[in-house]
């Protein structure tokens, strides 16, 4: 082959390599990923990052506000939110701060646009929500045409990528416990929004037209008692089922529910304890704990109905204090407790593996991502962790930006998108 034509055909190759790279580049659309389960198709992401010479550091850029809602990304598009309140304002619980949602580039980290949504009716005095007093708790969500957030005032909103408010819902009534912390999560041509209230009578799951904002189906939970965590839909047996975990902080017999998320209808429901901790899933067992201390239990999902006498797999297990989720790798349970405990355990029996300690580890609310190699990536902008899952704990890595916060990672192209009190970080090799 002559060398012009040998040059034509490995540029062409490149090219498409290339192409080839970005057209199956993983995004991260919602809170804990395209699974809701905090797993990552990414194989090159590094396991060290910051130090002296801001090692795999690729940008940092400024963040307005505060909040601990985890980034999402689409593309070369990262979305956060936050809240703020004017230099003017003396006591932040009279007056309800500025809401944010802002848009980066994710190759640079150059602010695209910062767009103000009206805020809802809820001023809040409870400010045990965390940054922000709690306003921004709740991841958004995106289907790369819409960007879906969902405020602690009480209020949802749907934004175009050139930063139009396409449409705007206050949610009412809005007797949430201390903040509305479930992000809302997508369903085919849906938004949905889990509301589990203080006040039973109060508590709904919610289907939005993701176009338009108007009601496609919603369902009254009247016996439910208030929860923060977000929905999570898995397949059973080909079909999809939308868990919702919520108990009001006790005991209940209907903690989880497995629901229809094309309709809302209910398809089973058990007994356990749900208020901040997303369910996890994996091996035909659904995993759940409150994550405000009490037993963590393993069901069978396809089941009908009452299952709690019948699918149950096992019950009892004491978890502490946990704000983050729970992740499973290879049926086994990792769960990271307030403030640095950790533990292993078998999911098929709830028998503990191992328990152990990340030292000193700035946030115990974040939630993990797990890889294809088994590494579980403790992520956040102050010191962070990362493991590799097995029997016993083996640190791979330790690694600290001094700028600790709430959010959970966010992973696409290869890289982590870490969200601090200060600055968001894109990290990569």
């Amino acid at each position: 082959m002559k060398p012009a034509r040998l040059a034509i055909v490995i540029i062409t190759l490149i090219a498409l390599n290339t192409r080839a790279a970005t057209t199956h580049a993983e995004n991260w659309p919602q809170f804990r990923g395209p699974t809701g389960l905090g797993h990552t198709q990414e194989t090159n992401l590094p396991t060290h990052w910051g130090g002296p010479d801001d090692k795999n550091i690729l940008w940092k850029t400024p963040i307005t506000g505060q909040g601990h809602a985890s980034p999402i990304v689409w593309d070369d598009r990262v979305f956060v939110c936050t809240v703020e309140w004017p230099e003017s304002v003396k006591d932040l619980k009279k007056v309800i701060p500025n809401h944010h949602l802002a848009c980066y580039n994710a190759h640079t980290g150059k602010l695209l646009w910062d767009r103000l949504i009206p805020p809802g009716p809820w001023l809040r005095t409870d400010f045990r929500g965390g940054p922000g007093g709690g306003y921004a708790a709740a991841t958004p969500a995106t289907d790369g045409k819409l960007v879906f957030c969902a405020f602690a005032s009480s209020v949802l909103a749907a934004v175009d990528f050139k930063s139009n408010i396409v449409w705007r819902k206050e949610i009412t009534p809005h007797t949430f416990d201390v903040t509305l912390a479930s992000s809302p999560i997508l369903y085919k041509d849906t938004v949905i929004l889990f509301c589990a209230m203080t006040k039973k009578e109060d508590s709904r799951v919610v289907a939005f037209d993701k176009a338009a904002g108007n009601i496609k189906w919603e369902t009254k939970l009247s016996d439910v008692g208030f929860g923060h965590s977000t929905p999570l839909i898995i397949n059973v047996n080909q079909k999809p089922q939308m868990l919702l975990l919520a108990s009001g902080g006790s005991d209940a017999s209907n903690a989880l529910q497995s629901i229809d998320p094309a309709n809302g209808n209910r398809i089973w429901w058990c007994r356990g304890q749900g208020d901040v901790a997303m369910p996890a899933y994996g091996s035909g067992i659904v995993y759940f704990d409150s994550g405000r201390s009490g037993p963590g239990t393993a069901v069978d999902p396809t089941g009908t109905g009452d299952v709690s006498e019948t699918h149950i797999r096992w019950s009892g297990e004491y978890v502490p204090e946990a704000l983050s989720s729970p992740t499973i790798v290879e049926d086994r349970i990792y769960r990271l407790y307030r403030p640095d405990r950790i533990e292993c355990r078998d999911l098929k029996t709830g028998k503990l593996i191992y328990q152990d300690k990340l030292e000193k580890i700035s946030t115990a609310w974040a939630s993990p991502v797990a890889d294809p190699k088994g590494r579980l990536f403790f992520a956040n902008a102050g010191k962070s962790y990362v493991i590799q899952t097995g029997p016993r704990l083996l640190i791979l890595a330790t690694n600290d930006l001094g700028d600790g916060n709430h959010p959970s990672p966010a992973v696409a192209n290869g890289k982590l998108y870490l969200a601090g009190t200060q600055n968001l970080y894109c990290i990569g090799k």
